[in-house]
């Protein structure tokens, strides 16, 4: 079963990632702008991946949109706990990579 720290070093794993506060939750970021949060109160974390990404993968239990504006536009769910292990890497590559500079995508 995935962590906190196992998300944590997921995401500071990519390319020129950082962690700064978002509000009183950990967010992680590259180029000022954020790819991913855990969530304190829930096993869960936010990656904004592409929306036509999200549709694609999202399943209603582990995978599925935040409501409203942020949802649409490509910000994510993952419940951590249900997510198979190895797809965490993959997951986190495609939210950093929805944000990150192209330079950095090369």
């Amino acid at each position: 079963m995935l962590t906190p720290d196992d998300i944590r070093a997921a995401a500071l794993a990519q390319p020129e990632a950082y962690e700064e506060p978002h509000f009183d939750i950990p967010s992680f970021r590259v180029a000022k702008k954020i790819f991913c949060t855990i969530h304190k109160d829930h096993p869960r974390i936010m990656l904004k991946l592409d929306p036509e990404d999200q549709r694609n993968l999202s399943d209603g239990a582990t995978i599925e949109p935040v409501s409203g504006y942020w949802g649409r536009n490509g910000s994510t769910f993952v419940w951590y706990e249900k997510l198979a292990p190895e797809r965490l890497a993959e997951l986190m590559r495609m939210a950093w990579a929805n944000v990150a500079p192209k330079r950095l995508l090369k």
